[in-house]
């Protein structure tokens, strides 16, 4: 980074800004000192808080302001404009702010505020439980076992994981940490002494074997049991293996975990080309990464265009070309039969070569712990509206849940971070006593080399596809609907309308109305 480029942008906050240069909601990306402020207004108060977003850093100025809050225009992460606290994922780490003086019809910005204490425990509002064992180590886990600590739970809290790290960001095993653009002291969510600090019992490279409802206890594989009152199941999602002859040879690969990134990582140092099967968004964003490490890399997959089922036709000749511009060779409409060492053998007829072969075709819910004990069941873990399983006490969130929508008025199970960390947030303070809905509008990204995609709702069928700006121009918000519902919106570099348009739907579903064509 150049000198001139480390220079603070914007106004200097501390000579202030004129009143009525900021209209009420309006926001100013300035500075104090050598800090990036975020200068904000909601009626006639005014607010400044750090203006970078703790989460990958995306610029909160470009973002949307909702009451006293400003949404993140990367990755929707919501901070509060009066403390700085990080109050929805993916963000964790608060914000600092700074004083705001009003004089002589100028607004400045003074003394800075320290970030709060998001490890400081608030005082509780309701009766607290005992004990809390947490089953998994994942988003939904870990964003569980943060905010009980942030509202003030005070009991014992154990979280089993079977991984063999500590919670990690997940996406970023598919993106900036694969291509070798993300360092790994990057990828832990919270450091070892957090967990030590809050006092959370973390066990890694633990199995759960067994769930007692009725004793109210967690089976350990070593046969120790864990009591609970309350329990999350956060147990997640495992790759669906390859079913064909060879698929367990040394140089197959699945992208699950930071194991199995690493793993992909060390063979594609020695490796010459790549054979991805599956043009998922995990697959895709491995053929990617790997571009990025230098490797050819051939797509094979049975569809005739890349994401066409999630996006659509037009985006997904978009993917595809984008794909192609980088060098990727896709092998569409086929099917990996055998691997015999190194060669891929197709269907079709064709064979690569490959010096390392990863696997992405999908991935199914863990839900086999949840139906041996006996709860309900529907295309994953049956949970309400308040994500509580058909057991009191007993709550599920992230890849297992399937929870009741109010947005499309029908059950969902989602496979996404940001939902899996909200789900997490959302339960540990119902186990608290709060009953607070889940509501939050389903929220992924995708990123391609330099191209975002940003992905609010759902929709499983559309029959109607609107598109503005030129998808090809990576300049675009798609818009999906069904029977004049709007489902879901993708965009490419139209951030804010992207928050815009998942405001919308949250204020339709809280007033039981649906977005019209």
């Amino acid at each position: 980074m150049s000198a001139e480029q480390a220079k603070p942008k914007g106004p200097d906050l501390a000579q202030g800004v004129v009143i009525g240069d900021l209209p009420d909601g309006g926001m100013i990306a300035g500075h104090v000192g050598d800090e990036a402020v975020l200068l904000a207004r909601r009626g006639e108060e005014f607010f400044a808080i750090g203006a970078t977003c703790s989460h990958y850093g995306g610029p909160l100025a470009e973002g949307l302001m909702v009451g006293e809050t400003v949404r993140c225009p990367w990755h929707h992460a919501c901070f509060s404009l009066r403390t700085g606290e990080a109050v929805a994922a993916p963000a964790f780490n608060p914000m600092s702010s700074w004083r705001v003086e009003q004089r002589d019809g100028r607004v400045f910005v003074r003394d800075k505020i320290e970030a709060p204490d998001q490890g400081k425990r608030r005082k509780p509002q309701h009766e607290q439980p005992e004990r809390i064992v947490i089953v998994g180590g994942g988003a939904a886990g870990f964003a569980a076992a943060e905010m009980l600590r942030r509202e003030g739970f005070a009991g014992e809290l154990s979280m089993i994981s079977s991984d063999d790290a500590a919670p990690y960001d997940r996406p970023n095993c598919s993106k900036d940490y694969l291509a070798g653009d993300a360092p790994e002291d990057w990828i832990p969510l919270r450091p070892p002494e957090f967990y030590k600090d809050q006092s959370i019992n973390l066990q890694l490279g633990t199995h759960v074997t067994g769930l007692d409802v009725s004793a109210r206890q967690v089976v350990l594989g070593d046969g120790q049991r864990l009591p609970f009152d309350r329990l999350l199941l956060a147990t997640g999602a495992e790759p669906i293996r390859l079913n064909i002859p060879g698929a367990d040879q040394r140089n197959v690969r699945m992208l699950r975990s930071l194991s199995d990134s690493r793993a992909i990582i060390s063979a594609a140092k020695g490796a010459r080309r790549a054979v991805v099967i599956g043009a998922s968004f995990i697959g895709l964003e491995v053929a990617a990464a790997l571009r990025a490490r230098e490797v050819e890399v051939h797509v094979v997959a049975p569809e005739h265009r890349p994401l066409e089922r999630i996006l659509g036709p037009e985006f997904g000749d978009f993917v595809r070309a984008l794909h192609e511009e980088h060098g990727v060779v896709f092998h569409l409409g086929d099917t990996a039969a055998a691997i015999d060492g190194a060669a891929v053998r197709l269907e079709g007829g064709d064979t690569l070569s490959a010096d390392l072969v990863v696997v992405g075709i999908g991935v199914k819910p863990r839900i086999e712990l949840a139906q041996a004990a006996g709860l309900k069941i529907d295309k994953g873990v049956a949970v309400n509206e308040f994500l509580e399983t058909s057991a009191p006490g007993i709550f599920a969130a992230g890849d297992i849940a399937r929870w009741p929508d109010p947005h499309l008025g029908e059950n969902l199970r989602i496979e996404h971070w940001v939902v899996a960390e909200r789900q997490g947030q959302a339960v540990a303070r119902n186990m608290l006593g709060e009953k607070r809905r889940f509501a939050d509008v389903p929220f992924f990204w995708s990123q391609h080399y330099d191209v975002p995609i940003n992905y609010i709702g759902h929709a499983a069928k559309w029959d109607d596809l609107q598109i503005e700006g030129e998808i090809s121009n990576r300049d675009c918000l798609v818009r999906y609907r069904r029977n004049g519902k709007l489902l879901a919106v993708a965009s490419i570099y139209r951030d804010l309308d992207n928050l815009k348009e998942e405001l919308a739907m949250e204020r339709a579903a809280s007033h039981g109305a649906t977005i019209a064509a």
